[in-house]
C-alpha cells in the first residue's frame, strides 16, 4: 500500500497540477472516443497501449475480456455496454484480448479451476471458444499455439455475444457504431486487429511484420 499511496501523492503534486485544465474540463462530463473491453490482467493498460488521456476511453475490464450474451449474466457488463452506447454515444467498441491470458489458459485446462467455482462458472460464458478450439484446432500441437488461437477466437466469440445486446444491435442497424477485435501481444507490444477481408489478425497501422495467420473466416 505504501507504493500506492506515494503514487497518489505524486499524481496530485505533479500530474494533476500540470494537467489541471484537462481535469477541470472532465468535471463537466465525458465524451469518450470508444468503449474498450479488455482483460483484468495487471499487465494490460488500455490507456498506455492506445496513448489516450483521461476521458477518451470508457473502459470495462474482466477476466478474459468476456461479454456474456444479453440476459445471461447479472453482472455489470450489460449496464456498462448500454451506458456507453445509449448514453455516451460511443462510435467504436473494441474487444481486446492479449497473449498469455490466464483466463483463456484456464478455459483450455478446466482442471486448473476445479477448486475455484466462481472462475469456473464465469468461464462458461466462453464455452463457445473452448468448443471451437477443441473441434477445429486439433491440428495444433503444443499449449502455446492452442492458447494463441484461443485468445484470438475468444475475441471473435465475444464480438458475437456483443451483438446480442439490444443497444448494440440497434446502433449497428443505424450504422452508428463499429466493432473491432484486437489482440495485444505482451512479448512485442504490438496490437493485431481482425481484418474481415482476409479473415486474419493483422498488425495495426500497416506495420511491416507479417499477418498472424488465422484460419477462421468470419464476418464481423
Amino acid at each position: 500500500m505504501e507504493r500506492l499511496i506515494e503514487g497518489v501523492h505524486r499524481f496530485q503534486s505533479h500530474v494533476y497540477s500540470a494537467q489541471r485544465p484537462l481535469f477541470e474540463r472532465l468535471v463537466e462530463g465525458q465524451e469518450p472516443l470508444a468503449l474498450f473491453i479488455s482483460c483484468s490482467d495487471s499487465r494490460i493498460n488500455p490507456n498506455l497501449i492506445t496513448q489516450t488521456d483521461p476521458g477518451e476511453l470508457f473502459i470495462f475490464r474482466n477476466a478474459g475480456n468476456i461479454i456474456p450474451p444479453y440476459g445471461a449474466s447479472s453482472g455489470g457488463e450489460a449496464a456498462a455496454i448500454e451506458y456507453a452506447v445509449a448514453v455516451l454515444g460511443v462510435e467504436d467498441i473494441v474487444v481486446c484480448g492479449h497473449s498469455r491470458c490466464g483466463a483463456i489458459g484456464a478455459l483450455l485446462h478446466p482442471e486448473k479451476v476445479e477448486s475455484l467455482p466462481s472462475i469456473r462458472d464465469w468461464l462458461l460464458h466462453a464455452e463457445a471458444t473452448r468448443r471451437i478450439i477443441a473441434e477445429n484446432y486439433q491440428h495444433l500441437t503444443g499449449d502455446e499455439a492452442r492458447l494463441t488461437a484461443a485468445v484470438e477466437e475468444n475475441v471473435l466469440v465475444q464480438l458475437d455475444n456483443l451483438r446480442t445486446h439490444p443497444c448494440v444491435a440497434a446502433a449497428l442497424a443505424r450504422e452508428k457504431v463499429n466493432l473491432h477485435g484486437w489482440v495485444y501481444e505482451l512479448e512485442s507490444g504490438q496490437v493485431f486487429a481482425f481484418d474481415t477481408d482476409v479473415g486474419q489478425f493483422q498488425p495495426l497501422a500497416g506495420k511491416v511484420t507479417g499477418p498472424r495467420k488465422h484460419v477462421r473466416e468470419v464476418d464481423i
